[in-house]
């Protein structure tokens, strides 16, 4: 049963997920077993997915467009006008819907990789927007699932999903514990791992063939520092993208999706 309740008062305590959401970066979202996810196309994105969908704040003029995926027991959706939304969120959010939604349980590294064969792992990603970017590419482009470290960021943050366009609603993944050991867990289950550098010793991107029915793991590092001198040690294989010469690097968002259009399944890995 959906509920469609009227809002006037932006103070409303039935409205406390919604209320000063820019002072949630002070928070740890992390923590929270609940994230936000913004705007209209989100959203829809958000209920045409498998998540748990808390309850929706919109205005008006959106709730047409989302009633026909309106769904589920006991949703409440509430509707407000376009100031008194504002004046909740605590900034001019034109895009006139955001919605809470619980976060999907945990999934064990090792099952991740048993039901994967491309996987993109991150090492120190912790900026929103590469993290974001790099969830769409793999999403895109063919990569079943992805591993991040301790030190990545959350895909759930409310900006990483915005630039992910949604894509960890339905990308699988999961977080390395503090005591396994990647490169155990990626040898156990058959993994080639390919560690992406711009090292100019690393063997071209164009230069690399897979079988097919190779399972790889594309392992990315944080801007700047890149994958860690032990990663690099470890993996099968340190692969570059080639790039005119004086420019020291990719973005990692953008390399990302070279690798994952050379590696992931939307290309053919036998053919260079």
């Amino acid at each position: 049963m959906v509920n469609l309740i009227d809002i006037e008062d932006p103070a409303d305590a039935r409205l406390a997920e919604y209320q000063s959401v820019h002072e949630g970066r002070r928070r740890k979202e992390a923590d929270r077993d609940w994230f936000l996810c913004e705007g209209v196309l989100l959203v829809e994105r958000l209920l045409d997915s498998d998540l748990p969908v808390r309850s929706l704040l919109i205005t008006p003029g959106k709730l047409d467009r989302l009633r026909p995926l309106l769904r589920g027991d006991d949703l409440d959706v509430f509707v407000a006008p376009q100031d008194v939304l504002n004046a909740t969120v605590g900034f001019n959010m034109h895009r006139g819907a955001i919605a809470s939604a619980g976060r999907r349980e945990a999934v064990p590294v090792k099952d991740l990789l048993a039901a994967s064969q491309t996987v993109a792992v991150l090492e120190g990603i912790n900026d929103h927007e590469n993290l974001g970017a790099i969830f769409r590419s793999a999403l895109a482009l063919g990569i079943d699932a992805v591993l991040l470290d301790q030190t990545s960021g959350d895909p759930y943050y409310r900006r990483t999903v915005r630039v992910s366009m949604g894509a960890a609603f339905t990308l699988p993944f999961a977080r390395l514990g503090g005591a396994e050991n990647l490169f155990e867990l990626l040898d156990g289950a058959g993994y080639v791992s390919i560690a992406l550098t711009p090292d100019p010793g690393a063997t071209s991107v164009s230069r690399v063939k897979l079988a097919p029915g190779t399972s790889a793991a594309l392992l990315l590092g944080a801007e700047g520092d890149g994958l860690r001198p032990e990663t690099l040690r470890a993996a099968t294989m340190r692969v570059r993208i080639p790039i005119r010469p004086g420019v020291d690097s990719l973005n990692v968002g953008h390399a990302a999706a070279v690798a994952f259009h050379r590696f992931g399944s939307v290309d053919n890995q036998s053919v260079v």
